[in-house]
This record gives C-alpha cells, structure tokens and sequence, in this order.
C-alpha cells in the first residue's frame, strides 16, 4: 500500500472509529429491547420500540457506509459503487433523522434532558434531513460541488454523537460529572464541532488541486 493509499483511507477509518461508541450504546438498547426489564429510564422505548429500532439500524448503516464515500481514491477507482451506496445511504440517513426527530417529540423526556437539548435535536435532525434532500437534488442536476457539500454536512451532523462521546469523555475525565445544563452544553458543542469540521471541509482552499496532485502521484506509483 503506497503512502498515497493510507493517506485517502485515513478519513474513513477516523469516522468508522468516531462511530464506535454511538454503535456500541445502540447494541446496548437493542440488547435491552430484546430481553431487559422495563424500568423507569428505558420504558418510554417498550411503549413504542419501532422509532428506536429503526433509527439505530439506519445511523449505524449510514455513519459506516457514509465513511467509505469520503476516499476520493474510492470515489475514482468505484465511481458505480459510490453511486449504488448513495443510493442507499440517503434514504438511511433520512431515516435516521425522521426516526430521530419522532423520538425526540414524542418520546417523554429522559431525566436529565429538557427544552434546550430537544431544541438542539430538532435543528441537528431537521438539518440532516433537509442537507441530503439538498445533495441529492444537487446531484440529480449533476451539480457536484453542491452535492458534496449537502453530503458533508449530513455526514457531519449525523455523526454527533460520537463527537459529543468525546467531548463528554474529556470534560469527565479533566473537569467532572456532566450533568444538567452542563451536559446539554457539551452535547451542544459535539455538533458544533462537527459542523465547524464540515464547513472547513466545504470551503478550505486548496482542496481539490492537491487532492488532484495525490490522485496523480498515486497513479505514477501504482
């Protein structure tokens, strides 16, 4: 594998390793689903499991097949497979923000959410929903540059909570507890970060000559 090669799967293994966490809190509901006792935290998910199921299945599809489309050398060598994967992907993702949003509304609130974290779910939900409606109109007029964009920032949103696992890690681990007002912060800053991530990604300068350079060298190397 030539230096060229690790380089363009780099991006992809950072964002499968950023999905792990999330992931691994949803086998822990699904496991719960299938065979735990009802308590007073997860009862809101027996009363109506479907939202939950659904949405766990379509993030964990979408966030780990989501990474695979940020290889470039992916997207040049498999332009037919980036194309067949999107086609799934979309729907996932609009899947995932529906079901998110459903949980968010009709779920009761857990103890320790409230108005300001359902504020922020609402927005980040609406927003990934209404970001791969957008690309994928984009890319129906073959609008490239666009269609990029709407899907980084899908990506990006979709992919919160493994941001916020982070975030939330680090503040425990140097500062304390988070809870309350604390904790709703912290999930807070999760998407700001990542949207912070994605609209560098959109607009950083450069970007497309030098991955146009590595495309070529790896080409010359291979």
């Amino acid at each position: 594998m030539t230096s060229s090669t690790r380089a363009d799967w780099l991006v992809p293994t950072a964002l499968v390793a950023l999905a792990l966490i999330p992931m691994a809190g949803g086998a822990i509901r699904l496991t719960d689903l299938a065979g735990g006792e009802v308590t007073a935290e997860n009862a809101r998910f027996f009363a109506a499991p479907a939202p939950v199921v659904l949405h766990i299945f379509s993030a964990v599809l979408y966030c780990l097949g989501g990474a695979f489309q940020f290889s470039a050398g992916f997207r040049r060598r498999k332009p037919a497979t980036h194309r067949v994967l999107g086609r799934v992907l979309v729907p996932a993702g609009v899947l995932m923000g529906l079901t998110g949003l459903w949980m968010t509304l009709f779920y009761p609130y857990p103890e320790g959410d409230g108005d300001l974290l359902a504020a922020f779910r609402l927005v980040t939900g609406s927003g990934t929903v209404l970001a791969l409606v957008l690309g994928f109109h984009a890319i129906r007029r073959r609008d490239v540059r666009r269609h990029r964009a709407w899907m980084v920032r899908a990506y990006a949103l979709a992919q919160g909570a493994g941001t916020q696992a982070l975030v939330t890690i680090a503040w425990v681990l140097l500062v304390g507890p988070a809870t309350g007002m604390t904790r709703t912060l912290l999930l807070g800053l999760g998407w700001v970060i990542n949207i912070a991530v994605a609209e560098w990604v959109v607009r950083e300068p450069g970007r497309g000559r030098r991955t146009f350079y590595r495309a070529r060298r790896a080409e010359r190397t291979a």
